[in-house]
């Protein structure tokens, strides 16, 4: 494998960055994972938007433009013969004065790090899901970062909130009965400060009830997934009736169905999710989870193979 390190493509036993890099030192950096499917990147113009509002957000003016940093990204995943795959893009201020104030950048850090992944798109095409399954959740105890502490819109490299979220999944391996092990959640869904339910650790939470698609809204201290609004247009072209509003865990735990997205999971089927009180709520089959599923992979198929 190869990845992109400032400007240059090197393998990946070679690809290091300074233990005096500001990303390293203070997670001083700005980051998007992004998804390729037949060579070319998804929603590249919205995650080029969203990376740009992190940076402004961050003062980080790093002097590279779009069309730059996705050349970067055609470089590398040509130079590691990929065509369906995984992509992180980091960008920080690179190495300065060790002092917690940053000052302005002159050499930015810039990597582009890459992963195979399977085809997406149509099943009937060849596409499959990274996922062996349906998903499962806890609501956890570790509260999302107030935007007003940490702006909810930014991508950065401080992603401790969602580490202790997850964590706390490790808790939930405990032994049962006969000293068996129960398999732990594979996401951490986290509330705000109020306890309103307000996304997974890496992904954005959606649930039906009668017939209604809710997902939490964009209000509250949301980080605003590009997959998430994909979901909402296509539930739009769908005519699946929408409501963003705010939710608490009993909202899910008797809604129809559940599910996650994110750029790697695009949308995963939740089949349970533990509450806060231990009560673990079961969904079954989800006509509407479907059908969006099924439009996403049709979206695909249609923007990125035909």
């Amino acid at each position: 494998m190869q990845y992109h390190v400032d400007g240059d493509l090197v393998p990946a036993d070679e690809a290091t960055v300074s233990v005096r890099d500001r990303g390293f030192m203070y997670g001083d950096a700005a980051f998007e994972t992004l998804r390729a499917y037949g060579g070319r990147v998804f929603e590249w113009e919205a995650h080029a938007d969203r990376l740009r509002r992190t940076c402004r957000a961050l003062s980080l003016d790093h002097g590279l433009s779009d069309e730059e940093l996705r050349g970067r990204i055609r470089e590398t995943l040509a130079a590691n013969d990929l065509d369906d795959a995984y992509v992180k893009l980091s960008i920080s201020r690179g190495v300065q004065p060790g002092k917690l104030s940053p000052g302005p950048v002159e050499v930015p850090t810039v990597v582009v790090y890459v992963a195979d992944l399977p085809r997406g798109g149509r099943p009937d095409r060849g596409g499959e899901p990274v996922w062996d399954g349906p998903a499962t959740a806890a609501v956890v105890e570790t509260r999302r970062i107030p935007d007003a502490a940490l702006p909810a819109g930014a991508k950065t490299h401080n992603y401790l909130n969602g580490i202790l979220a997850r964590l706390e999944l490790r808790d939930r391996n405990a032994s049962g009965s006969g000293g068996a092990e129960r398999a732990a959640p594979d996401e951490a869904i986290v509330r705000d400060a109020d306890g309103n339910l307000a996304e997974g650790a890496t992904s954005n939470l959606f649930f039906v009830s009668d017939g209604v698609l809710h997902t939490p809204s964009l209000d509250g201290p949301i980080l605003p997934g590009v997959t998430r609004r994909v979901v909402l247009e296509l539930a739009e072209s769908e005519d699946i009736p929408v409501e963003e509003g705010t939710y608490g865990p009993a909202d899910l735990r008797d809604a129809d169905e559940a599910f996650l997205t994110n750029s790697t999971w695009e949308i995963r089927p939740l089949a349970a999710v533990e509450g806060p009180d231990g009560e673990t709520a079961k969904f079954g089959a989800g006509p509407i989870t479907d059908r969006l599923a099924d439009a996403f992979d049709a979206r695909v198929e249609r923007d990125h193979y035909e």
